[in-house]
C-alpha cells in the first residue's frame, strides 16, 4: 500500500510528553493525532496572519 503519510521523529522532555498524552487521552486521541490536530490549527491562524502558505 502506497501512501504520502510523512514520518516525523520529535525529541522532548518526558514529563512533557506525558502531560501531552494524559492531554490528547482526554480528547479521545492518540498522542499523534492530538499532533496532527494542532499543527493543523496552527497553520490555519498562521495563514489568517499571514497568507496561505504555497510551495511552487
Amino acid at each position: 500500500m502506497i501512501t504520502d503519510t510523512a514520518k516525523f521523529t520529535l525529541r522532548t522532555d518526558a514529563e512533557i510528553l506525558k502531560k501531552f498524552r494524559f492531554a490528547a487521552d482526554y480528547n479521545g486521541r492518540s498522542a499523534n493525532r492530538e499532533l496532527e490536530v494542532l499543527m493543523k490549527k496552527h497553520i490555519a491562524e498562521f495563514e489568517k496572519e499571514h497568507g496561505k502558505i504555497t510551495f511552487d
